[in-house]
């Protein structure tokens, strides 16, 4: 069996760790003002990977998402204490972010409304910097892949879509399900149905993940892991047990 990782989720706002309900910036609640300790907390726990989102730079604010990176300059800064590794998102909407950020130590990109819009740049870029280190989101509501900080949908068929990028190489994808996310009521797994069933890709899930039977179950259902946000910062989940719980099973 492939690894299974647990991916905390740092999702960044303003230089802050917050946390949004269904992706809406009205709905924030803010966990932390210090974004490298809750970094420092789950590595030296265990955590292997960092997921860490720009929320800023989905939404079109500079000014934050520059804090954002500076902030994500600063967790950069820790991991190699670890061994750790981050991949990241948010906002990344051209080939010069895309350079920065991984030049600047980030381990993989994930490409959400980019990859929607220009999809020959997710090729181009998997080719440069080789398919570990290139992701795609696909964020789904009502069946429909959300863009700009999941602010507009678009009408393109994930399977098809998908399908493109994994013959071009694309091998990670994170999807989640917009609706769920960060409102503690369960993962949606059956949203996965709607990508290509395709073994060269590894699929992450979001969106929802708060109980051990979701972690189970994605992970009974081959896929390559989970995102966990406000789970983790509001106790319904225990990051170290989940750790224990998956290092038990198989």
């Amino acid at each position: 069996m492939e690894e299974f990782t647990i991916f905390p989720a740092i999702d960044l706002r303003d230089g802050k760790v917050v946390r949004l309900e269904v992706g809406d910036p009205s709905r924030q609640t803010v966990f932390s003002d210090h974004p490298a300790e809750v970094a420092y907390q789950f590595l030296s726990a265990g955590a292997k990977w960092l997921h860490v989102i720009n929320l800023d730079g989905a939404f079109g604010d500079e000014r934050g998402a520059r804090r954002n990176e500076t902030a994500i300059g600063q967790i950069l800064e820790i991991t190699p204490e670890f061994g750790g590794k981050i991949q990241v998102g948010g906002g990344i909407r051209s080939v010069k972010v895309i350079k920065r950020l991984l030049t600047k130590g980030v381990h993989r990109l994930i490409l959400g409304t980019l990859a929607v819009e220009q999809p020959q740049t997710v090729i181009e870029s998997v080719a440069q910097w080789g398919p570990e280190r290139i992701a795609v989101s696909v964020d789904l509501r009502a069946s429909r892949i959300q863009t700009h900080g999941w602010q507009q949908s678009v009408d393109v068929k994930p399977s098809v879509w998908l399908q493109r990028l994994a013959d071009k190489g694309l091998r990670w994808v994170v999807v989640t399900d917009v609706e769920r996310d960060g409102m503690l009521i369960g993962a949606n797994p059956e949203i996965t149905q709607s990508l290509p069933q395709d073994e060269r890709l590894r699929i992450v899930l979001a969106g929802g993940v708060s109980r051990l039977e979701d972690i189970q179950i994605a992970r009974r259902e081959g896929l390559a892991g989970v995102i966990i946000g406000r789970a983790f910062y509001s106790g319904e989940l225990n990051f170290p047990e989940v750790l224990r719980m998956i290092s038990n099973v198989g």
